[in-house]
């Protein structure tokens, strides 16, 4: 890396996507570090949250990770979408955001 390189984040992977799973009562910023962290080390990261407080937690820490990781040249987009998971023998709907660079 010269001088002038910008630092990448590793190229994603689709196979062994990691899974960070959101509550309401998730604190953002250590959700957003976790986040920033594995973009930084796998290239990609998916976020789970189910009920309007986890998403809310969710989507504040996918906006505070995107900061983070601008600070090190990683332009990272979030890429929303549904889920249905099995909880408890029930079936729900998740709101799913893969976070990968662009």
């Amino acid at each position: 890396m010269t001088n002038n390189s910008v630092p990448t984040a590793p190229a994603p992977s689709r196979e062994k996507t990691e899974v960070i799973k959101v509550s309401a009562q998730s604190r953002s910023t250590a959700v957003a570090g976790a986040i920033a962290g594995i973009v930084r080390e796998q290239g990609r990261v998916d976020v789970q949250a189910i009920g309007a407080g986890a998403v809310n937690q969710a989507m504040k820490a996918a906006a505070i990770a995107r900061g983070y990781l601008l600070l090190d040249g990683i332009n990272a987009i979030i890429i929303p979408s549904f889920s249905d998971v099995m909880i408890e023998g029930s079936e729900r709907t998740a709101v799913r955001m893969s976070i990968e660079p662009r």
